[in-house]
């Protein structure tokens, strides 16, 4: 049995909400339709309840199909369809299991009368920026207009994404391979070459010596140092979990040299097209402002946010409270304060992404540009002294025989 959080409406349309127990969200809507209540909403309480609803670890979903969902269902409401009615087309076709379950749950809550971004909410799993958006088309009636605008946003978004990961992925190959041909000329063939010259009785120079020690220590202890790297990994990843944690991290990366400048001006790019996105919209600037915060991945950002909303409450401009975070790079903040100053916040914020993505898409191709040769200079150094280490030994004895 698991808890659940029930919202109903009894014969004389006063709406109800209590929690009770049931062996699935099925079963609680069952005993609420035979007493005769119109459900509107059974959402699961405790960890049983989501462990039944497969919700626990859950990161969301995939948003490229998402986005292909959201192009059809578009799609659909402009050509006149009901949107119960675009839903249930859409919901036995999609491919995805996992969106297709969601988009079901969402279809049922919407049959019950539950608006469709409540719907959207209660699972959990989207956006916020989508439901935020869908609430805005709701309200304006423009639903189809403020979804195209998050179609917009969301293919820029994925595209500046995805160019990242490209660039990255050489260098992280390279790095993991340089990494595993340093384990093995360490752990294997310098211990190998040690039992040769201990046989032969060789006199060994220093530099032999000490490349011995290292290799001959690191394969009695490499299995020890495997397991301290994985607990240590485990340890961090639950360390990192917690949102303290994470701000911390984000301080770190900040004070990166090089790659932190680019992870800023990543998070203001991002924090920029959302913005603009909500404003276009017909969100109001200090929801906005909450929304893009839950947003981003950052939670350094995140409560920089929300200082930013107590100050715009209080009456200052958004420029001026995004300035007093310390996070905004000058340049960004002075397009903000023109954009505030003309009455075109929206459209500015979009430049502001617009040059940052650009930016960072520059400087990550220059500092990539230095990192791999620095990388295979490092790795021939290496190789070079492993090389003339263990062949050093084997000079000196042709010099003795001959």
């Amino acid at each position: 049995m698991a808890e659940y959080l029930l919202k109903y409406a009894d014969g004389r349309g006063h709406i109800h909400e209590q929690v009770a127990d049931a062996r699935s969200e099925q079963d609680a809507r069952d005993r609420l339709t035979q007493q005769g209540y119109l459900v509107y909403a059974v959402r699961a309480r405790d960890l049983s309840a989501r462990l039944g609803g497969f919700q626990v670890g859950r990161k969301g979903v995939d948003m490229e199909k998402f986005l292909i969902f959201n192009q059809q269902f578009v799609t659909l409401i402009r050509a006149g369809l009901p949107i119960l009615k675009g839903l249930d087309l859409l919901a036995d076709r999609l491919t995805d299991p996992k969106l297709g379950r969601y988009i079901k749950a969402v279809r049922d809550e919407v049959k019950t009368g539950t608006g469709l971004s409540d719907a959207f909410e209660h699972q959990g799993v989207f956006p916020p920026i989508y439901v935020t958006t869908v609430l805005a088309g709701e309200r304006s009636g423009a639903l189809t207009e403020v979804l195209d605008r998050f179609l917009i946003y969301q293919r820029l978004s994925l595209s500046v994404r995805k160019k990242l990961l490209v660039s990255l992925m050489y260098p992280a190959l390279l790095t993991v391979l340089v990494i595993a041909l340093i384990v093995f000329l360490v752990t294997f063939v310098v211990p190998n070459f040690a039992e040769l010259y201990s046989s032969m009785q060789a006199a060994l120079p220093l530099p032999t010596r000490i490349l011995i020690a290292i290799g001959t220590t690191a394969r009695n202890y490499v299995l020890v140092g495997a397991a301290v790297l994985i607990l240590g990994g485990v340890g961090l990843w639950f360390w990192a979990r917690r949102e303290s944690s994470q701000e911390t991290i984000d301080q770190w990366k900040r004070r990166t040299p090089l790659f932190g400048q680019i992870w800023t001006k990543f998070q203001v790019a991002q924090f920029s097209r959302v913005l603009s996105t909500l404003l276009i919209g017909g969100i109001p600037l200090t929801q906005a402002l909450d929304t893009a915060g839950r947003s981003l991945g950052s939670v350094l950002l995140k409560k920089a946010l929300d200082r930013t909303s107590t100050s715009v409450k209080e009456g200052k401009s958004l420029s001026a409270s995004l300035n007093a975070t310390g996070i905004f790079p000058s340049l960004s903040i002075d397009m903000m304060e023109v954009g505030e100053s003309t009455g075109a916040l929206p459209q500015m914020l979009n430049s502001v992404a617009e040059f940052y993505e650009e930016d960072v898409q520059t400087r990550t191709a220059a500092v990539l540009s230095m990192v791999e040769p620095a990388i295979m200079i490092f790795m021939g150094i290496f190789v070079a002294f492993v090389l003339v280490s263990l062949y050093l030994p084997i000079f000196s004895l042709a010099d003795t025989i001959k």
